[in-house]
């Protein structure tokens, strides 16, 4: 069977103006995972547009086609969406702070905001079923580009990787919510493809990164 890898990109610069850029953490994974995968040899390899994606794939030793099925939601809408007034970005940064704990208020805004897009309101460009069924599309693609026991490596993003792993197993997107916050930078999805169609075979393996250089965001 043909074997199709989702990689994660490694850390970006999370919390910094310009988010699409590899922190120096994230250039550390990128460089373990490129230890991890030295021995892999690809028929294909595919990342999405976004800079974060190329720069993992460049510094793990690989130079990738652009699909740009594979590109992450837009985050920023969705949380603009949610509270219209965050689109001034110093007034996200000061409501967080008041809280004593920025990172966790954060991470339950960003939950919030993202279950409103789930949910089908307003105030997008991508809804939630079209950003799955692009996903899904794109790995469907890259799978129709394998021939028998070919491999292809593709470096995406957590939100990606999380609907087509929650279409395969359960046939919806009702798993997206849960997997797509515990998604671990630079882990490895593995999705065979055969007479079958596509199957998950493993989620979200990190074992290459080691706890030093462990992260979600």
């Amino acid at each position: 069977m043909a074997a199709i890898h989702l990689i994660r990109h490694a850390q970006a610069s999370f919390g910094a103006r310009d988010y699409d850029k590899l922190s120096s953490l994230g250039e550390q994974q990128a460089r373990r995972l490129g230890e991890a995968l030295s021995d892999v040899k690809p028929d294909v390899v595919v990342s999405g547009s976004m800079r974060r994606h190329q720069q993992t794939a460049t510094l793990a030793g690989f130079i990738p086609e652009v699909d740009n099925g594979y590109d992450e939601f837009d985050h920023e809408q969705v949380i603009i969406a949610h509270k219209p007034a965050y689109r001034v970005r110093a007034v996200m940064v000061a409501d967080l702070a008041r809280t004593g704990n920025p990172q966790r208020a954060f991470q339950d805004m960003f939950t919030a905001a993202t279950q409103r897009w789930i949910d089908g309101a307003d105030g997008y460009t991508e809804t939630f079923e079209a950003f799955c069924d692009r996903s899904e599309a794109a790995v469907r693609r890259t799978a129709e580009r394998l021939g028998k026991g070919g491999t292809a490596l593709v470096f995406t993003s957590g939100g990606p990787i999380a609907a087509v792993v929650s279409r395969l197993l359960s046939g919806g997107d009702g798993l997206w919510a849960k997997l797509n916050p515990v998604t671990i930078n630079t882990a490895i999805t593995k999705v065979v493809s055969g007479r079958g169609g596509l199957t998950v075979v493993s989620y979200n393996e990190h074992v290459h990164v080691g706890s030093e250089l462990l992260s979600y965001r």
